[in-house]
């Protein structure tokens, strides 16, 4: 495994700031909890990706490496057994993020499970400088949706890709097609929820739940045979409801509302998140619906 500092520089300042802070330092500290909320995405979008042995994978905006890693012992061959490159299949895998703490906690989960054909560089994916042609695939878990020029970066992913090249991601859908979007939206009069989800096109969770916007992205960016398929996956947000509350209002987002409030508001927020979510209680968790786009195109 290797750790590398990313060249060429990093444009999108907003995302890295956000991501360097309060919401990567979050996120690292909850790597488990993240992956138990997005770990329902993983087989789709790594069986959309159609990763091989042999193949060398690109994971874009990894941040704690879930994916990275499970592409890694794909790439491995020998039954997913990724103890050094050139063993099995010899492929591998390098994880891409703007976050310096998401990026340690992945190098640390690489570590601790022996995997020797894993990487994690930090970077932009608009301006890094991808030798051309050096991956066979790459992927992302709701990682490409906070581009600040996401014709750049996709047209900078498709170089980095060899012909004949896979990209596959997922892509959070229309906010109102998630429960954990209901969830917040239940407390439009507790907390400043109003302008809380970003619109298609612009920065954000939401950027590219338009398939058809998305589409034209990545025609423009020299892919080919785009499809984007609607899918679905629950995610476990906490052991009960008061549980996933505190959880859901710990996160970036949720940080962000209750810093525009005094101490009387925040506790009212809890109480009605907790509420909201205590008829989503089974056999000990929170479970919450995610809808998303699974997107896959191939470098021409």
């Amino acid at each position: 495994m290797s750790d590398t500092q990313g060249g060429g520089g990093i444009v999108n300042t907003a995302q890295a700031e956000a991501w360097n802070g309060y919401d990567g330092t979050y996120w690292a500290a909850h790597q488990e909890r993240w992956d138990a909320v997005n770990d329902g995405f993983n087989e789709p979008l790594l069986g959309a990706a159609g990763i091989g042995p042999g193949d060398r994978v690109l994971d874009i905006g990894c941040g704690a490496g879930r994916t990275t890693r499970l592409a890694a012992r794909r790439a491995a061959g020998a039954g997913g057994s990724a103890e050094g490159e050139g063993k099995g299949g010899g492929g591998s895998a390098e994880g891409l993020d703007l976050s310096a703490p998401l990026l340690a906690r992945a190098r640390a989960s690489a570590e601790a499970e022996g995997l020797g054909n894993v990487a994690f560089t930090q970077g932009d994916a608009q301006v890094h400088p991808f030798a051309p042609g050096s991956f066979t695939r790459a992927i992302s878990r709701f990682g490409v949706m906070f581009f600040a020029d996401p014709e750049a970066a996709f047209a900078n992913i498709g170089r980095a890709l060899r012909p004949g090249g896979r990209l596959a991601f997922i892509a959070a859908a229309e906010a109102e097609a998630s429960e954990w979007m209901q969830a917040f939206r239940a407390l439009d009069g507790v907390l400043p929820v109003g302008g809380f989800a970003t619109a298609p096109g612009t920065p954000g969770m939401f950027s590219l739940a338009d398939p058809a916007r998305t589409r034209a992205l990545l025609g423009a960016a020299g892919f080919t045979a785009v499809t984007a398929e609607r899918t679905r996956a629950y995610g476990v947000w906490g052991g009960d409801a008061e549980d996933a509350a505190d959880f859901l209002l710990g996160s970036g987002p949720g940080h962000h509302l209750l810093a525009q409030v005094g101490p009387e508001a925040r506790a009212e927020a809890r109480r009605v998140l907790a509420d909201h979510l205590r008829p989503y209680e089974r056999d000990g968790a929170v479970r919450l619906l995610g809808t998303a786009w699974l997107v896959t195109a191939d470098r021409a």
